[in-house]
């Protein structure tokens, strides 16, 4: 097995191309031709910060996310192009639409803004959604749901809409709303069965869509990896639910779970924890990678950067 070493991680790049910008995770270059280059990092966020940077993740998410674009390109396009390195896409240059759409299959959550959390305050209209009675925690829902956001919104954090905001609001037309509705619920499904093939159930996720200069909707970003994704292990999650426990979670929650512990919310600074910790998380992303594909992980060479530069070149960007 690959030894993970936590010095090895891909942190940031500075690659001989113009015009770069940086995201919690990503870095990304503009391209001629309408192109974009998309370096996911190993930085891991959470809690609206960069927690450490975690060896083989931007693989991960880079792979697995390529792999789901194309196990779902028959719902709808997507924004890839290629893939000339296991932490590179170039895509489709797209004008994001400014709503990131949030599909929920259960309900659950303990913060104040989670559907469990205002179900079991008595509201049956959640989000613009009627719920049921009946209801417990972290049930499936009798039909997965949408719970639109805005990006940023004027606080700086998504702010949270009802599916009729969308168009009333002026964010999208209805037409492309309508698109989008049906696009995320389809994604999601096939996003469950093949979940439920790999012994996962999931839970909830985000997606991201746009408009190409040629009119057409495209999903873009990241599909149901451990970033934009909850995951819950399937064969333990009847019992655990029986006996009042929460589910088994297979996604990065348990770092917010291990930061929550030493009462970490997000303010402040963070506090030291154990490499250990960060080589575990490393191999979750991998584990979820090959559960969900059943292919098996192929580690890129460190140190990252250097690679990448070779296989750009090799691929004729650079």
């Amino acid at each position: 097995m690959t030894k993970i070493d936590l010095k090895n991680a891909l942190t940031e790049t500075n690659l001989p191309l113009d015009g770069k910008s940086t995201g919690k995770v990503r870095d990304w270059y503009d391209l001629d031709g309408g192109r974009r280059l998309l370096v996911t990092t190993d930085r891991l966020s959470a809690f609206d910060r960069i927690l450490a940077s975690v060896p083989y993740k931007g693989q991960v998410l880079n792979q697995l996310a390529a792999w789901w674009f194309e196990q779902t390109k028959d719902i709808i396009d997507n924004h890839v192009l290629s893939l000339p390195d296991p932490n590179v896409l170039i895509a489709q240059e797209v004008e994001p639409f400014p709503v990131e759409v949030i599909v929920r299959g259960y309900i659950s959550g303990v913060t104040s803004t989670a559907l469990w959390y205002r179900y079991s305050q008595g509201e049956r209209v959640i989000y613009g959604h009627t719920m049921p009675e009946g209801l417990t925690k972290n049930q499936a829902l009798p039909e997965p749901i949408i719970t639109p956001t805005t990006k940023g919104g004027p606080t700086g954090h998504d702010e949270r809409l009802t599916c009729a905001e969308v168009t009333e609001q002026g964010y999208l037309d209805a037409e492309t709303w309508d698109t989008v509705q049906k696009a995320a619920l389809a994604i999601f499904k096939r996003g469950q069965e093949v979940a439920a093939k790999a012994g996962l159930i999931l839970v909830d996720t985000k997606y991201e869509f746009g408009r190409a200069p040629d009119g057409r909707i495209m999903l873009i970003d990241e599909v149901h990896t451990a970033d934009s994704s909850r995951f819950w292990k399937g064969d333990t999650y009847q019992e655990r639910i029986a006996n009042g426990d929460e589910p088994e979670n297979f996604d990065k929650e348990f770092v917010r779970l291990e930061f929550a512990k030493f009462g970490y919310r997000g303010d402040g600074e963070p506090p030291q924890v154990d490499d250990s910790l960060w080589i575990q998380a490393s191999e979750r992303y991998i584990t979820l990678y090959e559960m969900l594909t059943g292919q098996d992980f192929v580690h890129g060479a460190y140190p990252a950067e250097e690679r990448i530069i070779e296989n750009l070149k090799a691929a004729g960007v650079i």
